[in-house]
């Protein structure tokens, strides 16, 4: 069983990790970055110390891209954008909801949302001669 300083140390690392990088990464991609400086780090642990991390509220899941659930150290609302092609989410901090978004003129009251966007990024838009064709009408999740 491993020592309390060691868990510590590496659920620091985890959460260091998350919170340097603007990929939102998931917990494989966050693991194979966190194993080069330690490389005893289980998969396991960095599930765990996400679903902590979750659960505490240091961080959020953005939902599942491409069938992997990607996490984001940003747990303010904000917007993103997801690349169909390359699996690329991207922040996007010039763009604002409307204000009145809570507002959803139901009898319920509004404790957070989501907004995604999908679509092709630019790199992908470069080197695809699909970008071309019209875009597939949009596709709304909830």
């Amino acid at each position: 069983m491993e020592t309390a300083a060691k868990q510590f140390r590496k659920r620091n690392a985890i959460l260091s990790c998350l919170r340097q990088t603007t990929q939102h990464p998931s917990a494989e991609s966050l693991h194979r970055m966190l194993q080069q400086e330690h490389p005893d780090i289980s998969l396991a642990t960095v599930y765990r110390n996400l679903t902590l991390f979750k659960r505490q509220g240091l961080i959020a899941s953005l939902g599942t891209v491409d069938g992997v659930e990607r996490f984001d150290a940003v747990t303010e609302p904000h917007v993103h954008f997801v690349c169909r092609m390359c699996g690329c989410v991207r922040d996007l901090p010039d763009w604002h909801p409307p204000e009145d978004i809570e507002n959803v003129g139901m009898d319920c009251q509004v404790e957070g949302y989501r907004l995604m966007f999908t679509g092709l990024c630019r790199d992908c838009m470069a080197r695809s001669p699909e970008s071309s064709k019209p875009a597939e009408s949009a596709k709304n999740e909830f």
